[in-house]
């Protein structure tokens, strides 16, 4: 099927309700609605379900600046909160929170029943019937959870099958079929999904899954294929214990790999990851697929080669595609290709001999462990060719005063190009008066600040006070919304963020001299 003809898959994503069941992580209210905001308007997914009912009062207000913001732009439709069979009280709980739509949670094996809630089967029918008779008294529409559907499934079909029988005559709009404990395979999920599917044909199903055993991604394609028609998510993979299906892997592989489609915006899967990474405190591995930093990176210099000579080792995966951008690591696999590719980024070209010499340095460190990023590239070439020239902005002296009687001070003197300026400035605290101060004394030779955009320090550990310290800063330039970062090594912290905040004014002062 082409993209105009290919079915749509409908993604419900679950970030702020089951992601929030991750080990350490608690969203504010003001944080929640900025990633609902991010998913919905900018992600596009097609749902979001944001909160358990009757948790907390924090997540009463959660909720309901989530669904105030909702019912202004129009989507409140696309909100949905899980609520449980307690006949009013959830119900009455989410339509205080301000939500239309209950995604109600029902035992989907019989041991759960009977072991959970000490119920019969039949009762347990009898309180998903009051329940959802109360939520369409109360205008609020109803989804179904079957919790721990695949172990139900697998041991005792005739269970799964008098539940889903008795939504049949109720006014249910989607059966959600939890992978609660993630103990399915792709085969398991195709038996299982069709045997849902082919028995209830006129029921719209979506398929839960967790990542325990790695199969996540597989098992959603695998229910879809099988005719599921929506599959739950959550960014960066985030819930309990090994998480839920993450979001960006699983509608790429849709996109590449099925014949179905989704609505989602994939330039935008890598801002809505730094969101919440930011927000929950829980950073991704660098080679997680599709979002990680190293993903995009190539390290071997075959590699690069390949590229530059058409594009070779490219893939559907382009960065691009997900608002990214290719790297070549330099380090002892570097070839000429890698440094080629850096140096044409930073608008240098250097003879074949200098060209030689920076990368026997890159190769040298190396064999060291040390990886060279980009931005270290001017610092190389400076050190190793004794350049000036391409060395343009130097921070020649700076001191920086704190003290517990009066506000933090510095002053710095800063030589551009042969020409020194001076200044001074007052911050809230040491570094922040440090870039007052430079903010200043490089206005005169034209050079914009960036943003700060995060401020990471490093100290290996064992405790011994010489012991280096890496400052690693991460910038962000308005001018061209390009984020960069640069690091700075010294036995000082101070010392160490005044060495990377130095790398970043070359780098700015290198873009400005091509044109960038």
């Amino acid at each position: 099927m082409n993209g105009d003809t290919a079915k749509s898959i409908s993604v419900m994503d679950t970030t702020l309700r089951d992601g929030e069941q991750t080990p350490g992580i608690a969203y504010t209210p003001s944080e929640k609605l900025h990633v609902a905001r991010m998913l919905l308007n900018d992600v596009g997914v097609d749902r979001i379900e944001i909160v358990s009912a009757r948790a907390s009062r924090g997540e009463l207000e959660g909720a309901q600046r989530v669904t105030a913001w909702a019912e202004e732009a129009g989507l409140i439709g696309r909100v949905e909160m899980l609520g449980f069979c307690d006949a009013d009280r959830s119900v009455d709980w989410i339509r205080n929170a301000g939500g239309r739509v209950v995604n109600l949670l029902t035992k989907g094996s019989e041991r759960h029943c009977r072991e959970q809630l000490g119920m019969t089967p039949k009762q347990h029918v009898q309180r998903i019937v009051d329940t959802v008779n109360h939520a369409r008294e109360r205008d609020v529409r109803v989804n179904v959870y079957l919790e721990d559907w695949s172990n139900g499934i697998r041991h005792g079909f005739d269970y799964v099958r008098r539940l889903v029988d008795a939504l049949q005559g109720l006014d249910v709009e989607r059966v959600l079929l939890a992978d609660t404990l993630g103990i399915l395979s792709p085969d398991d999920v195709r038996r299982f999904v069709s045997l849902m599917t082919v028995t209830w044909p006129n029921t719209t199903f979506d398929f839960h899954g967790h990542n325990d055993y790695g199969l996540a991604t597989a098992n959603a394609i695998a229910a879809i294929q099988s005719g599921a028609a929506g599959i739950h998510t959550s960014v960066n993979g985030l819930g309990e214990r090994a998480g839920n299906t993450s979001l960006a892997e699983i509608v790429t592989a849709i996109a590449d790999h099925t014949e179905f489609r989704t609505n989602i915006n994939e330039s935008r899967l890598a801002a809505v990851s730094e969101l919440v990474e930011t927000f929950s405190g829980k950073n991704i591995s660098a080679n997680t697929p599709i979002l990680g930093a190293d993903v995009f990176t190539q390290t071997a210099g075959i590699h690069a080669d390949g590229d530059a000579k058409g594009d070779l080792y490219a893939t559907r995966l382009a960065p691009q595609r997900f608002g990214r951008e290719r790297r070549y690591a330099l380090g002892k696999l570097s070839g000429k290709a890698s440094l080629d590719h850096n140096l044409s980024q930073l608008g240098i070209r250097l003879s074949d001999a200098n060209r030689k010499k920076v990368l026997d340095r890159i190769i040298e460190l190396g064999d060291k462990k040390h990886t060279v990023v980009p931005e270290d590239l001017l610092m190389i070439i400076a050190d190793v060719l004794k350049t000036p020239a391409e060395h343009l902005v130097r921070i020649k002296r700076y001191k920086i005063d704190v003290a517990s009687d009066r506000p933090p001070s510095a002053s710095v003197s800063v030589s551009f190009k042969g020409r020194t300026s001076e200044a001074s400035g007052t911050g809230d605290g040491g570094y922040d008066a440090f870039m007052k101060a430079l903010a200043e004394a490089v206005s005169p030779h034209g050079i914009d600040m960036p943003q700060l955009a995060d401020y990471r320090v490093r100290i290996p550990p064992g405790g011994r006070t010489e012991a280096l310290v890496e400052t690693l800063i991460q910038w962000s330039d308005s001018s061209n919304g390009r984020r960069f970062s640069t690091v700075g090594v010294d036995t000082d912290q101070t010392a160490a963020a005044v060495i990377a905040t130095e790398k970043m004014l070359n780098i700015i002062a290198h873009d400005r001299a091509r044109g960038g």
